[in-house]
């Protein structure tokens, strides 16, 4: 069963993907970096889909983002430029990418002399160059190195590394969660942070020519950070209901949902989807993790999921009327990116309304 005409038809629970709704995300931000002479180098971690990754790059994205080798292995099928958002430097994760090297452009993002010396270690073995961009914590805490003295010192050192090519600076704003209105003091502050690291580079005859950061909640924002030459957000392409709580995007632009069926009404107040932990993960609303529930009922728009057992999500009713057993609700989840990857396969809601299998190409890709 490759296309079918009628979601009716459709197993439950299943991701489902409007396609207009994704054509529409993904030109809009293709839109935004050409007005600002910005790149744009997505995150795959969103879709892991070739399919997906292909429409980033017909629509003018350079390349794609991922977060480990192995989503790289499979999403290089998609594109010839690769970016690994991530410190992948041991014996295993090491030598893939060198060995990606020899026919794609990688570039990894690093924080340690450690990282450097392994990666360059696997590049000589292999006869490749791979790209290196020096990760300079700007405030999320997470991994980077912590000052732009620190950021030269690591740079100086990937210069003289055998096999690797210093290409710029990498950094994550993770930490600018608020709505687009408020975010021009924290950007500020990540624009005078790149300017002292980048000038202190020159001085010493280091060029930052790649500055990649950005993310969804920051992504519209990007040129009040006028060091940036690309920005890689993920989350844009599919949306979720973190997005529409943050003010980033519409419901409307919420182009995955999660297809289930109403199993138990047998519980005053409540109905059971066959769409627990399982299906749309445990991850709560970032504004209200304590009062909103796991996902947005579209049918049921007062309703709140209450509460996730493995194959089961509880759904109080407050004061819709009980959905009939055996009927069907899509979910929008709160959080897409990990939902995707519990799922082997989705459907495409095509233009003209078809739906259509397609595989979580990267699913499961964690090494």
């Amino acid at each position: 069963m490759n296309t079918v005409a009628d979601i009716s038809a459709l197993p439950t629970p299943t991701l489902v993907v409007d396609l207009p709704t994704v054509r529409r995300n993904i030109a809009n931000m293709a839109g935004y970096v050409k007005s600002h002479g910005l790149k744009l180098r997505p995150h795959a971690k969103t879709h892991k889909s070739h399919r997906i990754g292909r429409l980033q790059i017909d629509a003018g994205a350079i390349g794609l983002t991922v977060s480990k080798p192995g989503e790289a292995v499979v999403m290089a099928d998609a594109c010839d430029d690769l970016l690994i958002a991530y410190p992948a430097f041991d014996a295993f994760r090491a030598p893939v990418l060198a060995s990606m090297a020899a026919t794609k452009t990688v570039r990894v993002a690093v924080d340690s002399r450690h990282a450097v010396d392994r990666l360059a270690e696997v590049a000589t073995i292999g006869g490749v160059t791979i790209g290196v961009l020096v990760d300079l914590d700007v405030g999320f805490h997470r991994t980077g190195v912590q000052s732009p003295a620190e950021a030269l010192e690591l740079a100086k050192y990937i210069s003289l590394a055998h096999s690797l090519r210093l290409d710029g600076l990498m950094l994550f704003p993770g930490h600018v969660f608020t709505r687009s209105e408020s975010q021009a003091g924290p950007l500020a502050k990540i624009a005078s942070l790149l300017q002292e690291t980048i000038d202190l580079w020159k001085r010493h005859g280091l060029a930052a020519t790649i500055v990649s950061g950005g993310s969804t909640p920051t992504a519209m924002q990007s040129h009040l950070v006028p060091q940036l030459t690309e920005i890689r957000p993920g989350t844009y392409v599919y949306n979720d209901l973190n997005c529409v709580a943050g003010g980033w995007c519409r419901l409307e632009d919420c182009a995955a949902r999660v297809t289930c069926t109403v199993v138990s009404t047998a519980v005053p107040g409540k109905c059971v989807i066959d769409a627990g932990s399982k299906t749309l993960t445990s991850d709560r609303r970032f504004d209200a993790p304590d009062q909103a529930g796991f996902g947005h009922v579209v049918e049921l728009p007062l309703a709140k999921i209450s509460r996730l057992s493995e194959e089961h999500g509880e759904i109080e009713l407050n004061g819709e009327s009980p959905p009939l057993l055996g009927s069907r609700l899509s979910v929008i989840p709160n959080h897409i990116c990990p939902c995707v990857n519990l799922h082997d396969q989705f459907w495409i809601r095509e233009d003209d309304g078809r739906l259509s299998a397609s595989i979580v190409d990267a699913r499961g890709r964690v090494r």
